[in-house]
């Protein structure tokens, strides 16, 4: 049994990291002007593609919600065992940091959830305000809606049935930063820290300006 939960953490990383790299090969323009430590700059930026999602509180949350904000976008599900609360651990180190510091820009971060059928928005409600109370957790109304969400955007999402009745969910791990006009400024694939995390975000809403 040892050996295959090994077998399965690589492949995981594998399928993680290929992923990150292919949603940043689908944005990417050569020669950005900004130099990231965790990702790619998008030059030009791209709008996203039309969505219509569910926030914690049961609200509509598409296009909209992201004007007038720099955002961090970030695909996972409340039920990973260790790649998403490790990262919207660090996310939330980066937020405290960035208040302490009485940053004038700092980003509102979107948890989407790729597991639609367990991430309810009471789920959400739950748990997405541990990690930081102004964190925004979204799910959709259906699986498929969904992966169309995240196939538009380069993510990979691979549900795994299990004997049992239950099942796994593979993802990406990569972070979109948008602008406040809604659109991918740059797509981060770590590895993530809170020295990275918040030097890349001001880099880019320095290059912006």
């Amino acid at each position: 049994m040892a050996v295959q939960s090994k077998i399965l953490s690589i492949a995981f990383i594998c399928i993680v990291g290929m992923a990150g790299v292919g949603a940043a090969l689908l944005w990417r323009h050569p020669s950005p002007a900004v130099d990231l430590v965790t990702g790619t700059l998008i030059i030009p930026k791209h709008e996203l593609p039309d969505f219509s999602l569910i926030d914690q509180r049961g609200q509509k949350f598409d296009r909209t919600n992201l004007r007038g904000h720099w955002s961090m976008l970030f695909f996972g599900y409340t039920n990973c065992p260790d790649f998403c609360p490790t990262t919207l651990t660090t996310l939330a180190a980066m937020e405290k940091r960035l208040r302490a510091a009485a940053a004038p820009v700092r980003p509102q971060v979107i948890f989407v959830s790729v597991d639609a059928k367990r991430d309810t928005p009471a789920q959400l409600a739950q748990y997405v305000p541990y990690f930081d109370p102004e964190f925004i957790g979204v799910t959709a109304a259906d699986q498929p809606a969904i992966e169309a969400l995240a196939k538009k955007m380069g993510v990979g999402v691979i549900i795994t049935p299990h004997a049992d009745g239950s099942y796994s969910v593979d993802h990406s791990g990569a972070i979109f930063v948008l602008d406040p006009g809604g659109k991918v400024a740059a797509i981060l694939t770590g590895p993530f820290t809170v020295d990275g995390l918040k030097g890349d975000f001001e880099r880019i809403v320095a290059g912006s300006a």
